[in-house]
């Protein structure tokens, strides 16, 4: 098969690339941006799509550069604990699950791409402005976003538009689609060097529906008994027009710190941890309705261009790695490409329909609020007002939606031992 050209050089488009070159398709991949640099704050990834990148070489790189999660816990505002699970190998998964830097995560899979397909195949500053196709081939278009200046037609078999939120490819599907559905809430982000609080790998949320804190650390200590780098998020309501929304805004913490100055659990301070940053940054949480398809003849879409979906239950870059071993494995089966990307939409979009509509009744993070509606402010040390069988149900409930329970991964271990 001739050249596939991957438009978008973000977590999706990279680990796509890694899984079409090892199966042996010849990959370009075209990145937005000039430059790449380690941006962003933190990210998750479930043990699913840690399989994918696992397989992909980069078992060493991962373990050095993130932090192997082992709890999860949910909390109400006065931190009572509400519900705490293992995750990752101290739940018995076959891989780990990661909390790291997105930026970290990115370069180290640029580092892979450039290593595997060679430096020439990662072409920055090249914008995806619109494409051509015929039965035979697609021809794709790319600008120079900052200027306008256009730098270059690429011709290949396979157009995937990895391209994001706000897609260009999308919108060959749906022209009217308008803004991104934004969800009430605001979410602000930040990185910050702190001692690590429980065993220093526990991940946290708490809080309800009014205002929420998720907090977990992403690089471990540099030298023994040092601080570790921690990740937080707070979320609110907000009347905001995200048509005019000014996305990744950099705010002063100090302006929401004063929300949490009551939120001392023992072993965080949460007001004092939000104090402390240096910056942080603003995010609308928006998703959109799920497509009907995303392929057509030659070209499809992959990741946030597919399937953008709300944080909760930190499923959005894990799935997109899915789609790229799906993407990988269709276009390596002898059927044609429209045919091939047919199986690959049928694979992954269904799937990734539910999930985007599960987060939008908050996921797993619900029980929550199931708390702060049932709870009156009698119980110590665990919440009881909620019985335990419901939050298990409701935990087990979502990772077998997303694929990672415990017999779903145990299955692909399996398979894998088999092949």
């Amino acid at each position: 098969m001739g050249p596939v050209l991957v438009a978008g050089g973000g977590i999706g488009g990279l680990s796509a690339a890694l899984c079409l070159h090892r199966a042996g398709h010849e990959v370009t991949v075209f990145e937005t941006v000039s430059e790449p640099r380690e941006l962003g704050v933190g990210i998750n990834l479930l043990p699913h799509s840690v399989r994918v990148l696992h397989d992909l070489g980069l078992e060493a790189e991962l373990a050095a550069a993130a932090v192997a999660t082992s709890e999860l816990r949910f909390c109400s505002d006065d931190g009572v604990m509400i519900w705490s699970e293992p995750r990752g190998l101290a739940a018995g998964n076959p891989w780990p699950q990661y909390s790291m830097h997105r930026g970290r995560l990115q370069m180290v899979l640029l580092e892979a791409v450039r290593r595997a397909l060679g430096s020439d195949r990662v072409l920055t500053g090249h914008h995806l402005d619109g494409f051509e196709q015929d039965a035979d081939r697609v021809v794709a278009r790319f600008v120079d976003r900052r200027s306008g200046t256009a730098v270059g037609e690429y011709e290949g078999e396979v157009l995937v538009g990895a391209d994001g939120l706000h897609s260009v490819l999308r919108r060959s599907f749906v022209h009217d689609e308008g803004p991104p559905r934004y969800s009430g809430l605001v979410l602000w982000r930040g990185a910050v060097e702190a001692p690590p609080f429980l065993d220093g790998r526990t991940m946290f949320m708490a809080g309800h529906d009014l205002q929420k804190a998720v907090v977990y650390p992403i690089r471990g200590p540099l030298e023994p008994g040092g601080t570790v780098l921690t990740n937080w998020v707070a979320e609110r309501p907000v009347d905001l027009d995200v048509a005019t929304a000014d996305w990744n805004a950099a705010v002063d913490p100090g302006e929401i710190a004063p929300w949490f100055a009551d939120w001392d659990f023992g072993w965080i301070h949460v007001g004092e941890l939000l104090a402390s940053t240096e910056v942080a940054y603003e995010f609308p949480m928006v998703d959109r309705d799920p497509l009907d398809r995303w392929s057509d003849g030659r070209v499809t879409l992959l990741g946030d261009a597919a399937h953008p979906m709300r944080p909760n239950g930190s499923n959005g870059a894990s799935q997109a790695i899915l789609d790229g071993e799906a993407l990988a494995d269709a276009l390596s089966a002898d059927m044609g490409v429209p045919a091939a990307l047919e199986a690959y939409e049928a694979a992954r979009l269904e799937s990734t329909s539910r999930l985007v509509l599960a987060n939008r009744q908050a996921g797993p993070e619900r029980v929550m609020q199931w708390v702060e509606d049932r709870c009156d402010r009698t119980c110590r040390g665990q919440h009881t007002c909620v019985p335990t069988g419901d939050l298990e149900r409701e935990a087990n409930a979502y990772k077998q939606l997303a694929g990672f329970d415990l017999a779903t991964l145990q299955a692909l271990s399996r398979d894998q031992q088999d092949a």
